[in-house]
């Protein structure tokens, strides 16, 4: 089950009281106050993690706790720390706090860390109050109350290239072909149910690149006001480099214009907005073996008018797949260029 958002309130232990004790031994003559200190409450940390791809876990557990610390004793013994709690989210993870909307921090790095919910501090025994005006103390602190908090997750999955178009126009059979991710695949609308990702290699050892393409359930006209599955699953793309585009240019589809349908879902991408319609495009002539050779030359046209690169493929049959999966491999190649160029650029201003 593929779940991207959910809900979740945090609770970090308590401090633990500080003591208030006198040492009374019968070969200590000068004991005094001995109390020791209560010890610091758990934090709650939240850590990226390769190993999950959901959030599952949040949706049916979602009230997470630290332990409290312990209390202080006496003979000057400080009470043990509680201990942590660490809630382990995938890679393209979003932390947002729950009232206010605001956005806390966006998990990128593997195993990068956030405490997000800080333990109370121990109480002070009733040692630390002694002077020697007053050396007897009664005087001791409470621990203080860990922070709670209520937060929303929502999960953006990182792929390098979003597959979109109209439902069952081959995209399931392409990532299949292209990776070793295996979706389900049928012949009727709508078997991509949920985001699937497959790493693409390129090229040989030790020379080899690899990207990720991620399959977004498909799309249908009015998806951005809610019809059909692929809506809510869009926001999956808004990291991507690029879209690919797969049209169906078979009669098969039931639909008698190609240039159309990319009209239609390109339209469904600028109302979604977040800039995903602005994103480098490949067009994508799919089911190229059964073919309506005037639907071809429509879609060709319009994707040379609007100056878009544009490969004719079929997933079944394996034509035109490599053309396009190492085509893929180039544009994702120089985004990662321009993006380190851009980063290294902004590092010595951020220094500065």
């Amino acid at each position: 089950m593929f779940i991207d958002e959910a809900k979740i309130r945090v609770k970090a232990g308590d401090g633990g009281n500080g003591c208030m004790a006198f040492r009374r031994e019968k070969f200590v003559p000068r004991g005094g106050p001995s109390g020791g200190d209560g010890g610091h409450g758990g934090n709650v940390v939240m850590e990226a993690s390769q190993r999950h791809n959901t959030l599952i876990y949040f949706r049916f557990n979602p009230e997470h706790k630290a332990e409290r610390g312990e209390h202080g004793m006496g003979s000057n013994c400080t009470g043990r720390d509680g201990k942590d709690v660490v809630l382990k989210v995938p890679l393209g993870a979003m932390l947002f706090d729950a009232d206010s909307g605001e956005l806390i921090h966006d998990f990128t790095r593997p195993d990068e860390r956030l405490v997000i919910a800080r333990g109370g501090r121990g109480g002070r025994g009733n040692q630390h109050f002694a002077t020697s005006t007053h050396q007897a103390p009664r005087e001791h602190e409470l621990g203080r109350s860990g922070e709670e908090r209520a937060y929303r997750l929502e999960l953006r999955v990182l792929a390098d290239v979003g597959l979109v178009g109209y439902p069952n126009v081959g995209k399931s059979t392409l990532i299949s072909r292209i990776s070793a991710a295996r979706p389900k695949i049928a012949d009727y609308p709508f078997t991509t149910l949920e985001p699937q990702l497959g790493v693409v290699t390129i090229g040989e050892a030790p020379y080899e690149e690899s990207y990720v393409v991620a399959d977004i359930p498909g799309l249908i006209e009015g998806a951005h006001l809610g019809a059909g599955l692929g809506v809510q699953f869009l926001r999956h793309i808004e990291r991507t480099r690029l879209l690919v585009h797969l049209v169906d240019v078979s009669d098969g589809s039931g639909r008698p214009d190609p240039a159309a349908d990319f009209r239609v879902i390109l339209s469904e991408l600028k109302s979604f907005g977040h800039g995903l319609a602005e994103k480098p495009m490949i067009v994508v002539a799919s089911k190229a073996d059964i073919a309506n050779p005037a639907k071809l030359k429509k879609l060709e046209t319009m994707t040379k008018r609007r100056k878009l690169p544009f490969y004719a493929i079929s997933a079944v049959t394996g034509l035109g797949v490599d053309n396009l999966k190492y085509a893929i491999g180039e544009l994702v190649r120089e985004s990662r260029n321009e993006s380190a160029q851009a980063a290294g650029q902004e590092s010595p201003a951020a220094a500065g």
